[in-house]
């Protein structure tokens, strides 16, 4: 992996594989660049996919006080690494992270987004999950941070975040702690900023899996409505997980 320098001067890791056109791929929590690894893949035989861990994770450095600004930043380098401008795709986190950075009038010349995690006309929580995130992984407790993640911002049963302690992945989920503080005051309390989405100017695909968390589907579709060149879709029998196979083709023909 190579590496970039944010404006701050963290170091960003990022994997470059193809050939065409640049993409930049955004991950989302508990993600590092293996997550996209595989979409990369499907793609690299037309374009050339930058695959980078966001900061705080892999390969790439850290610097406090975070802020999301901070993120905007590390985008805007890899795209510079990228030739100055790029099409950018966003999962999950990384979708938020991608639609504000075309907002802020970051070089994106196409931003496709999968299974954005707000709500329009949110809220969806009214804690203040960051300073509670901070507060335990402060206190060295990153597996309850990881934890209450699990249960707390993303939903998931307790019987079934008692049963992910024994995950092999579990080591992994913990060294990246402290990047679940970043993801909730990414997240704020859920709502979906649609008038900033709104100044998005650029062509804008917002996909949703149709048997991930109901409300995503609403959001992709709040998000094409609020994006002068926006549209949306669903897609069958997928969950929140990226499955390449399917996403892949759907955004070579996007970014064509």
């Amino acid at each position: 992996m190579q590496k970039v320098t944010s404006r701050d001067g963290t170091p960003i890791a990022v994997d470059r594989v193809g050939q065409g056109p640049p993409i930049v791929l955004v991950v989302g929590a508990f993600n590092d660049h293996a997550t996209g690894a595989p979409l990369a893949e499907v793609l690299k035989s037309r374009f050339t996919v930058y695959n980078y861990d966001r900061r705080g994770r892999g390969d790439s450095g850290d610097a406090t006080p975070y802020a999301v600004e901070r993120e905007i930043e590390d985008l805007d380098a890899v795209i510079t690494e990228a030739g100055g401008s790029a099409f950018v795709f966003g999962y999950s986190s990384g979708g938020v992270l991608a639609l504000e950075g075309a907002a802020g009038g970051l070089p994106i010349t196409r931003v496709a987004v999968y299974d954005v995690p707000l709500k329009a006309g949110g809220p969806l929580w009214s804690i203040d999950h960051a300073a509670e995130l901070a507060r335990l992984v402060d206190a060295g407790r990153r597996g309850d941070a990881v934890e209450y993640f699990q249960a707390k911002v993303v939903g998931i049963p307790e019987e079934v975040v008692a049963q992910l302690r024994h995950a092999p992945f579990r080591p992994a989920l913990e060294a990246m702690a402290r990047t679940l503080v970043y993801e909730a005051t990414i997240a704020g309390d859920g709502s979906l900023p649609i008038d900033l989405i709104g100044s998005i100017t650029v062509p804008t695909l917002a996909i949703a899996g149709a048997a991930s968390v109901p409300f995503m589907r609403e959001t992709a579709d709040a998000i094409a409505r609020a994006v002068a060149n926006g549209r949306s879709m669903a897609l069958e029998g997928q969950t929140h997980d990226l499955d390449a196979s399917v996403l892949g083709p759907i955004l070579a023909g996007f970014f064509q």
